[in-house]
């Protein structure tokens, strides 16, 4: 590894400062506690706005980075991305006193590998081991899993350097079955709709494989106990946190049971929601019911498998309520239950054009703001990987979602 140098060592233990001045911040405090009132379904509960800037961080942070070692630079971004939505777009991001990293478990479903082609930039194509169901059916093997990262080292590293001002510690993930995408990593998408046409047997012989192995990989977790508390700022897929008050705070030898788990089905949206009720859901009831809450779906539009799947989920806590969601229905539906409403704004007012179209915008949050009427509220913005400008955009991005929010009424 290369040497860290004293200059680089200042530099992270400054931003390390500035980490847990922020964390300790009255700011910080209001936030946190905003969080808490949400995530225990509280009548006050205000509507929360996160910004995820994943997938255009490349756009906020390389301007800000000072160290010259490739390791600092590593550890540099990591410390920026903890605090770049606090300190440049004021969301409703939380700033831990602590830099968490996690441990890397993985899942290769069927024991293949996935290959996929990325020779056309940012976009990429799956390379398919099953083009028929019944003649390739043979290829499917048992599921790998296991750990594959040891992040002792880097905890270590990170705790020499500004341990004393910013603990490193291992942080905890969300056990997550992204069941349909692991299929599609594996068989094209018309080919997997036309399967369950064409060989209705094997379909459901290949998802009670995929079931069993999910199960099976949870158990290896709880034995392995790699399950940390999934509470108050813990990473919940889709962008969110894991704020609640009914699951446990600490503790060992947890249970999936114990914690929060992810699921969603974007690649099944385009058949009907009888065939989802008949081809999917016995298998991600069976899985879901491993987990203690549940946070469900990404961009698919869960309206149309509401009532004969997801109304049904007594652990169910959050859904995605995504640009192509029937809002309006969701809103009804969600109106009066402890179910949080996470409302995804559309990606173009950010990712189009260098200027931000402001009374577009609003008009689009106020929809939402009507729609959400008598629900637990989360304004989250994913799938931005270009800002088109500068970061004020994002900031007066937040700041009228931060206007229109003010109309919500729970």
């Amino acid at each position: 590894m290369e040497a860290i140098s004293k200059r680089d060592c200042t530099i992270l233990r400054d931003m390390a400062k500035i980490q847990i001045d922020i964390a300790y911040s009255q700011k910080m405090e209001e936030i946190k506690s905003a969080w808490e009132t949400h995530g225990a379904f509280k009548p006050s509960s205000r509507p929360m706005i996160l910004i995820n800037t994943s997938s255009f961080e490349n756009d906020i942070i390389p301007p800000l980075m000072r160290c010259q070692s490739e390791e600092a630079r590593k550890i540099e971004w990591a410390l920026h991305r903890n605090v770049v939505n606090h300190t440049l777009f004021s969301d409703d991001t939380v700033v831990d006193d602590t830099m968490s990293i996690s441990s890397y478990w993985y899942f290769t479903l069927f024991g293949l590998d996935v290959q996929f082609d990325r020779s056309n930039g940012l976009a990429y194509h799956f390379i398919p081991y099953i083009n028929d169901l019944g003649e390739d059916f043979h290829k499917f093997g048992k599921s790998r899993f296991g750990h594959k990262t040891d992040i002792k080292h880097d905890i270590d590293i990170r705790n020499e350097i500004f341990g004393d001002i910013l603990p490193v510690v291992e942080g905890p993930f969300t056990p997550s079955a992204y069941a349909t995408l692991e299929l599609l990593h594996l068989i094209n998408m018309e080919d997997m709709y036309t399967a369950m046409l064409d060989y209705p047997e094997l379909f459901h012989k290949m998802m009670e494989m995929l079931t069993v192995d999910f199960l099976e990989y949870f158990d290896m977790l709880e034995r392995e106990n790699a399950l940390l508390p999934t509470v108050r700022s813990c990473p919940l897929p889709q962008g969110t946190y894991c704020y609640t008050d009914v699951l446990l705070e600490c503790g060992i030898n947890l249970k999936t049971k114990d914690v929060w788990g992810y699921m969603d089905s974007q690649e099944t949206t385009g058949i009907s929601p009888a065939m989802f009720y008949e081809f999917i859901a016995p298998y991600y009831n069976r899985i879901i019911s491993r987990f203690g809450l549940l946070s469900y779906g990404c961009c698919e539009a869960v309206h149309n498998i509401w009532d004969g799947f997801l109304a049904k989920l007594d652990n169910l806590k959050k859904v995605s309520i995504s640009p192509w969601c029937d809002e309006d229905y969701m809103g009804e539906q969600l109106c009066d239950r402890n179910i949080v409403y996470l409302r995804k704004t559309s990606p173009n007012y950010l990712g189009v054009g260098v200027n931000l179209d402001e009374s577009a915008l609003r008009v689009h949050v106020n929809k939402t703001i009507v729609a959400a009427k008598g629900c637990f509220l989360e304004l989250i913005q994913n799938d931005v990987h270009q800002i088109n400008g500068t970061w004020e955009k994002v900031r007066r991005f937040v700041d009228i979602l931060r206007e229109c929010s003010e109309n919500h009424v729970k």
